[in-house]
């Protein structure tokens, strides 16, 4: 009773986004729980070297996915939050400039398998697991289309299709004996190609202009049709969302790949585990930015000033707070929950984790400072910010791995996310102000 009275008096508006930010928080926690079950059946039946030469191909080609789509998962909620309706004009041009993209980031996968992958069953994952990219941009274009309808409830139902999937390939590596690697690389890449034919009916309806679009009343017909743009004109829009979309997994994940190529499959192995808790522990921020609040900040960015400054500010510092709220958790809990989970071949993850933990309210902080960046046209300071940030750390990486290994890699880590933040607060106080822009 007290707690519906409490609720009588949260405004509707809030409440209907409480609400729908604890379905996605929720929708989020499960497919984390599936990956983190998933992730640690991989590594207790292969083994760190096995794990780590699957681990890292994968995040070889999850590394090289975003270039399908060049960024245009977050220019077209940019074109939709700023045009409305009359922002379908770019969807055609865009698709198309994707298929480009697509067939260029597959040709780099493969000739880097067939050229200068490792003959120990590198080559062989690499190939196996192309699909992945294409489900990858599958997921992006069909969260798109979600994301503007309002239609959060499918987008969770959405988002736990691939992990509850891969969860059953993991679960048959358990249950029968004497598979390896190369069946889960197989599993994954067939789970790959189901989520692209699943994505095919939402792709179909938007490029017909047929998506119930949120936040801008009621269809406008004009009656002269708008000419879609050129490539041109596409590429002066959009380039600073690609190059974002490209630099952050190199460097989110270039360690990984890095570990595999200078310290073994062991070494990238345990980093793996360890990056891998730290995804899902960066899945909170994501999921209240990127699945929840982007759209709507693009269109607050340039209706309603004043609630977009109001949502900045306030998320800035809830964001700290709960950043060093799970940053110290994880560097209590690490020591004794790593080898309970993984088994004792992974206790060095312990460690790992133990430095990683000074992420965790850097990254928060700086998910929500650079919300700023991905509105208007400010997105080219973001990508001043990734490119140094990356940078750094593939500099920090190769300096520092040939001697310390994985312990080396996340040092690396926590200087690059330092350097992002400071560069992201830098840009945000000199070149985003309110009344600029």
């Amino acid at each position: 009773m007290a707690a519906r009275m409490t609720l009588n008096f949260v405004p509707p508006g809030l409440r209907r986004s409480l609400a729908t930010v604890s379905m996605l928080g929720a929708a989020t926690a499960t497919a984390a729980g599936m990956g983190f079950v998933t992730q640690t059946l991989l590594a207790r039946e292969l083994g760190p070297a096995a794990y780590g030469l699957f681990a890292s191909s994968l995040v070889t080609v999850m590394m090289l996915a975003p270039f399908a789509g060049f960024g245009m998962t977050q220019f077209r909620l940019k074109v939709y939050g700023v045009e409305g309706w009359a922002a379908h004009r770019w969807i055609r041009p865009s698709l198309r400039f994707t298929v480009f993209t697509t067939l260029l980031a597959i040709g780099i996968i493969v000739v880097w398998a067939l050229t200068g992958a490792p003959h120990d069953g590198t080559r062989f994952t690499l190939i196996v697991l192309t699909p992945v990219i294409l489900s990858t941009l599958a997921s992006d274009l069909v969260g798109n289309k979600l994301r503007l309808e309002d239609r959060y409830r499918f987008m969770a139902l959405w988002q736990l299709m691939t992990p509850g999937s891969r969860l059953a390939v993991a679960t048959a590596l358990l249950l029968v004996p004497h598979l390896t690697n190369r069946f889960v690389a197989i599993g994954y890449s067939i789970i790959a190609l189901l989520v692209t034919l699943r994505a095919w009916p939402h792709l179909r309806l938007l490029v017909r202009d047929e998506i119930d679009l949120k936040g801008h009343g009621k269809r406008v017909f004009q009656a002269i049709p708008v000419a879609s743009p050129g490539l041109g004109q596409l590429w002066s829009q959009a380039w600073a969302y690609g190059v974002v979309a490209v630099l952050y997994p190199v460097f989110f994940q270039i360690s990984t790949v890095l570990l595999k190529y200078l310290s073994g499959d062991t070494q990238a192995g345990l980093y793996g585990i360890a990056m891998f808790v730290m995804t899902a522990i960066y899945l909170i921020p994501v999921t209240i930015y990127q699945k929840f609040l982007l759209a709507k900040l693009h269109r607050w960015a340039a209706h309603d000033r004043p609630k977009f400054l109001m949502v900045y500010r306030k998320g800035n510092m809830g964001m700290l707070a709960l950043g060093l709220l799970i940053g110290l958790s994880l560097m209590a809990v690490s020591p004794w929950v790593v080898p309970l989970v993984f088994g004792a071949e992974y206790r060095p993850v312990a460690k790992i984790l133990m430095v990683l933990a000074a992420c965790v309210p850097i990254r928060f902080l700086s998910i929500a400072m650079g919300s700023v960046l991905l509105t208007e046209d400010h997105m080219r300071y973001r990508v001043y910010a990734l490119g140094l940030a990356a940078g750094v750390a593939v500099a920090l990486n190769l300096l520092l791995i040939p001697r310390f290994h994985a312990l080396g890699a996340a040092a690396a880590t926590v200087m690059g996310e330092s350097v992002l933040l400071l560069v992201t607060y830098y840009c945000v106080r000199r070149f985003v102000r309110p009344g600029r822009g």
